[in-house]
């Protein structure tokens, strides 16, 4: 608690030590953001102007009980001045020796601490310990404050700081109620007398003060005051809100969603958001950063907060504004502060919901978002452990079904039969080659849809999901495939093969291939290809290759199993084929790097093509013997 000062003069009264250690860091320190100092000011005469509309409502015995409230900003380039007045509530002698010449010793300690760990960031951390005042010493060579209370019968002080050990408090002449600031700036920081950079900052941090903030003599408001996001969404019309996005952002295109919150419980905030068509920022757009516009009672106090959301929803844009947020939380971590976290949920959750709304009710916008950020949602699974249920639902796939368009993993369980209990998918690194994988030729034989994922992020996010409403996700190249079930042709006697011809195929091939693959095996699950390349039982899933060969780590590739359709009639021709045969071997080698080329894994495609030529050349002269 400070000393009681009396009214009468008072010249060279030291400033507590914290004070003084405090002014030494504002005025010596290196600061590439010191304009918030204004915003400081401009807040401080905003919460006066408050505080007078409050006595107001039940004491109408005040000095200037009639005047109209107001912010008064004013630069004189000559006089290398900068002047804040307001007609709030005002202070007396006392008043401001207390408010000015001291600062709560644990907010003093707290703010050195914090300037000792973050040289580089003094300009976020000024008013978190109740140091706003004094960061106007960044610009100021000397500060001037008169002020009259507004106590009827109270008489103005003036109170004035030359450097940071001492102040001095005199009486003053002041007819009206309210505080005056006038700051002798700086030589370096002249820009601030500025009435067009005045301008700019006002309209940058203050304009949605709930107070006029008048600049120079001019007598219209240059803040807006009336924010969009405070209005009640049934007051507002669609063009007033792109009317705000175009001018928030600069983007000429409409945004893909719009989102405008009021909250009560369990965190009182408003909030308008928008998801751009791109997440890309053109050259014109202000936003420099991610992050949201973070406002406490309509003052921006963070321009670009990353602590409101979820770092797969950084793309998101717009203003976040809270009643219970004190004007220092910008500048706390989320994990020490109750009201951001409260936030952050709240933010998050109607995010998502809104996301889901839309892929529901407008499937071909949805197809839109997805296009360009399917990205960060698949991130958010891969990275956020609280991510995984209320983002999966977001998730769209192609399928072999529907290999152009986008299915969302309820949609897929919707339309499966009754007695399907897996959900299958199939990875690879090219939808096209996807589509026509053996892999799914059995599938397709029984009607059985699978998803199609061929984006790298695809297997991240498998480590995670496993399951969706109570059915497993199986992979289609390693499942118990479905048997396929339509009528096939039996195969003419001449051309069926007997058991010592089938074991003697698959020797031949194994002998030609040799340590390439792990095994030769026969298989029923193909309809139309002659061979395909599995995993062999117990080797590393699919998606945990995929994932070392992304992150560029190193790992032994399994070698592979071929799996051979016997009744195809290309496997048939080449076992009735002689083993001595000069082309059987090409054919054989053929056929393996066919199924390579169908997984994505081909590496010598000038071999593959000089084989390709030489069977071309075989089959040409066998047409000109015969």
């Amino acid at each position: 608690m400070s000393a009681k000062v009396p009214f009468e003069s008072r010249e060279k009264i030291p400033f507590k030590t914290e004070t003084r250690q405090i002014l030494n860091i504002l005025i010596h320190s290196l600061y590439s953001e010191r304009e918030v100092f204004i915003r400081e000011l401009i807040s401080n005469a905003s919460d006066a102007l408050t505080r007078m509309q409050f006595e107001l409502l039940t004491n109408r015995d005040v000095l200037d009980a009639d005047a109209e409230a107001g912010i008064w900003v004013s630069g004189d380039p000559q006089a290398k001045t900068l002047t804040i007045r307001d007609n709030g509530i005002g202070m007396d002698a006392q008043e401001m020796a207390e408010n000015l010449g001291t600062i709560a010793h644990s907010g003093a300690r707290a703010f050195i601490e914090a300037a000792a760990e973050q040289p580089g960031a003094i300009s976020d951390i000024i008013g978190q310990f109740g140091v706003g005042f004094y960061s106007a010493f960044m610009a100021a060579e000397s500060i001037e404050v008169v002020s009259r209370s507004y106590h009827p019968g109270g008489t103005a002080a003036r109170w004035v700081a030359q450097d940071e050990e001492t102040f001095s408090i005199q009486p003053a002449e002041k007819a009206d109620r309210g505080t005056i600031i006038v700051i002798h700036l700086k030589e370096d920081a002249q820009e601030f007398a500025q009435e067009d950079r005045l301008r700019e900052i006002i309209r940058k941090h203050s304009d949605f003060i709930p107070h006029p903030i008048f600049l120079g003599s001019s007598t219209e408001p240059v803040n807006q005051q009336s924010a969009i996001w405070r209005k009640q969404p049934s007051t507002l019309k669609n063009e007033d809100y792109t009317n705000f996005y175009r001018q928030f952002t600069l983007d000429h295109q409409e945004p893909l969603l719009k989102l405008h919150l009021t909250v009560d419980a369990p965190v009182q905030m408003y909030a308008l958001l928008y998801v751009p068509q791109s997440p890309e920022r053109s050259i014109f757009s202000p936003r420099k950063d991610e992050g949201v516009k973070l406002y406490a009672r309509k003052v921006l106090i963070q321009e670009y907060s990353k602590d409101l959301l979820p770092a797969y929803l950084r793309f998101v844009d717009g203003v976040v504004d809270s009643e219970d947020l004190p004007l220092n939380v910008a500048r706390e971590s989320v994990q020490s502060n109750r009201v951001m976290a409260q936030l952050k949920r709240v933010i998050t959750n109607k995010l998502v919901d809104a996301l889901n709304t839309l892929g529901k009710e407008q499937p071909e916008k949805y197809a839109q978002f997805w296009k360009v950020y399917s990205r960060y949602i698949k991130e958010g699974i891969a990275t956020d452990p609280e991510a995984l249920v209320p983002l999966t639902p977001l998730l769209r796939f192609q399928t072999a079904k529907n290999p152009t368009g986008w299915t969302s993993l309820e949609e897929y369980t919707s339309a499966s039969p009754s007695h399907q209990d897996k959900i299958y998918y199939l990875l690879g690194d090219n939808e096209r080659l996807l589509a026509s994988s053996p892999h799914l030729e059995g599938f397709k034989a029984q009607g059985t849809d699978v998803l199609l994922m061929a984006d790298p992020l695809d297997s991240f996010v498998l480590l995670k999901l496993e399951q969706f409403d109570g059915k497993q996700l199986v992979n289609a190249a390693q499942a118990d495939a479905p048997v396929q079930t339509v009528d096939q042709p039996e195969p003419e006697p001449e051309t069926s093969l007997g058991e010592e011809q089938r074991s003697q195929m698959l020797e031949r091939i194994r002998s030609v291939l040799g340590d390439r693959i792990a095994d030769v095996r026969a298989t029923d699950r193909l309809v139309e290809s002659p061979a395909r390349l599995v995993d062999a039982d117990g080797a590393m899933k699919p998606e945990i290759q995929r994932v070392y060969r992304l992150l560029n780590q190193e790992m032994d590739a399994p070698k592979k199993v071929l799996e051979v359709n016997l009744r195809h009639p290309l496997i048939q021709r080449l076992a009735l084929t002689a083993a001595e045969n000069t082309v059987t071997p090409l054919v054989i080698e053929q056929l393996y790097e066919n199924a390579l080329l169908l997984e994505g894994s081909v590496t010598d495609p000038a071999k593959m093509i000089a084989r390709i030529q030489d069977l071309m050349t075989a089959a040409l002269e066998n047409s000109h013997d015969q």
